[in-house]
């Protein structure tokens, strides 16, 4: 018996060690760009690099007092949010529709229309857009970042519908519910976890994205990677400013994740059983 409870102990121990040493392994990169951050631009460039120095924050005033990365902050969230909301306008009833009426080929159709590569349509994007007038503005941003958001959504909620029940929807009918009225008042409540899990994903693509904000936008529209390229000149890099940038656009998408990982397995995990 104390054999037993001796290898269970060790077995635990081992579990958090290894648990542990993953943990660090993924988050090295964040914790050095978190420490430079910290640093003067001397402290950044000694060899052997130091982990013991005095802390400044010389590096988030330049980003937020000369770098205006506060309206650049407000333009990722502002479109991100916008992207992500109107895909889910879309993508919510469409995912739906597939599922409930086997719609297989429309379903591999928005697949392939996430699989083509982004740069292949950065110039008819930014054509079309130049001919409306509409460089430069939220909604040429919003709609493009759609183009990756909408499809993502889709895909994920396909298979949460159709572990749904569909005797649900039979019984909403009978009760005088129309389709719609079925959709939004019976099938969504009960859509939670895959409806947050498409949400934050679809938002965390908007959030990172670099290629159509960088051909796209412009002094007014300007988002957090593409404004991060203020730091490097063509003389030379301002490392602190860079990794306390990097850091400013990581630690959002760090937060929600680790504040909704409970909602994005649920609702990656639910789709997958059926009844």
């Amino acid at each position: 018996m104390a054999s037993l409870k001796r290898r269970s102990g060790l077995g635990r121990v081992g579990f958090w060690a290894l648990l542990i040493f993953i943990l660090l392994i993924f988050m090295s990169p964040f914790l050095w760009m978190l420490l430079n951050s910290l640093k003067t631009p001397i402290q950044i460039i000694t060899l052997p690099p130091s982990f013991w120095f005095k802390p400044t924050l010389s590096n988030y005033s330049n980003v937020f007092e000369q770098q205006e990365f506060g309206k650049f902050f407000i333009n990722s969230l502002a479109i991100g949010v916008g992207s992500t909301f109107f895909g889910l306008l879309l993508g919510l009833p469409a995912a739906y529709a597939i599922a409930r009426y086997n719609q297989g080929r429309l379903a591999t159709l928005i697949l392939l229309a996430r699989m083509i590569p982004g740069i292949s349509l950065l110039i008819p994007w930014f054509i079309m857009f130049r001919a409306l007038h509409l460089t430069d503005t939220y909604l040429a941003l919003i709609l493009t970042h759609m183009l990756v958001g909408v499809p993502f959504i889709v895909w994920v909620m396909i298979p949460f519908f159709e572990a749904i029940p569909k005797e649900l929807d039979e019984a909403g009918r009978v009760d005088g519910g129309s389709t719609l009225q079925v959709f939004l008042h019976v099938i969504l409540p009960i859509s939670g976890p895959g409806i947050v899990t498409a949400s934050i994903m679809a938002f965390i693509y908007s959030w990172n994205n670099f290629m159509f904000s960088v051909v796209l936008a412009a002094n007014n529209t300007k988002t957090l990677p593409v404004a991060i390229y203020n730091f490097i000149s063509y003389a030379q890099i301002d490392w602190g400013g860079l990794m306390a940038a990097a850091v400013v656009i990581t630690l959002p998408v760090l937060i929600i994740a680790i504040l909704t990982q409970r909602f994005i397995v649920a609702g990656l995990t639910a789709g997958a059983v059926k009844g």
